[in-house]
C-alpha cells in the first residue's frame, strides 16, 4: 500500500513540475482531465442534482487541500533529494526529512478522514465507496491512455 501511495505521490509531483514548466498548454490539458474526471465520477456515482450541489464543493476543496500539501510540503522534500545532495545526506538529516515526510503523509491522511466524514452527510456510504473505486478506475484509465499514446497504439 505504501508503494502505491509513493508512486501516486511521485506522479502528482512530476505532473505539477511539468505544469509549472510548460505553462498554458499543460494547464489546458489539466483542465480537460479535471472535466473528464468530474464527468466520470458524476456518472459512476449517479449523483442527484441535490447531491451534486453539495458533493462537488467538498470534493474540490479536498482536492485543493491535497494539492497544497503535496506541492508545498512533499515537493520541497523531494527537491532536496537530487542525486548529489542525497548521497551526502547525514543520517540525522535523513531522519529529520523522513519525519517531516511522515508528518505530511499524516496530514494527507487526516484531510482524507475529514473529507470522508463530511461526505457522510451528503451521499450514502455506498456512494463514498464508489467514489474511491471511481477515482482509482479513472486514474487507471488515464494512465493506460498515456501509455497507449507513448507506445503509439
Amino acid at each position: 500500500m505504501k508503494i502505491k501511495n509513493i508512486l501516486s505521490l511521485l506522479i502528482v509531483i512530476i505532473s505539477m513540475n511539468a505544469i509549472a514548466q510548460d505553462g498554458p498548454f499543460i494547464r489546458k490539458k489539466k483542465d480537460q482531465i479535471k472535466a473528464l474526471k468530474v464527468a466520470f465520477i458524476t456518472d459512476e456515482l449517479a449523483l442527484s442534482p441535490d447531491e451534486a450541489s453539495k458533493f462537488w464543493p467538498l470534493f474540490n476543496a479536498f482536492e485543493d487541500k491535497q494539492q497544497e500539501i503535496r506541492k508545498q510540503k512533499l515537493k520541497g522534500y523531494l527537491d532536496r533529494m537530487d542525486d548529489e545532495s542525497f548521497d551526502k545526506l547525514s543520517e540525522k538529516d535523513a531522519a529529520a526529512m523522513l519525519a517531516q515526510m511522515e508528518s505530511s503523509e499524516d496530514e494527507l491522511y487526516q484531510a482524507k478522514k475529514k473529507f470522508v466524514a463530511s461526505l457522510k452527510g451528503v451521499i450514502s456510504p455506498i456512494k463514498i465507496l464508489k467514489l474511491k473505486k471511481a477515482e482509482e478506475n479513472f486514474n487507471r484509465k488515464l494512465l493506460q491512455q498515456y501509455r497507449d499514446k507513448k507506445l503509439g497504439k
